[in-house]
């Protein structure tokens, strides 16, 4: 799930070092237009929906974060 989640923003903002950043909620790295990009990205690409109350830190911090929230939303389907 990582892998694929690492290929889809890499492709999506080549200009983020996903791979590399540790912290990227932290470290200012999403602003709140690239947040919402990636929630859109994981959306459509994973057939799932992101509901507001899960955009929180824990979840968009890493990208191991976010794999683990769309596996839990996709096992709520």
């Amino acid at each position: 799930m990582e892998e694929k989640i690492y290929e889809l923003l890499e492709e999506e903002y080549p200009e983020i070092e996903f791979h590399t950043t540790k912290k990227l909620w932290d470290d200012g790295v999403l602003d709140s237009v690239t947040l919402l990009g990636i929630v859109s990205a994981l959306n459509m690409e994973f057939d799932i929906s992101i509901p507001y109350v899960e955009i929180i830190e824990a979840n968009f911090n890493s990208v191991t974060g976010m794999a683990r929230m769309v596996e839990r939303l996709q096992g709520a389907k």
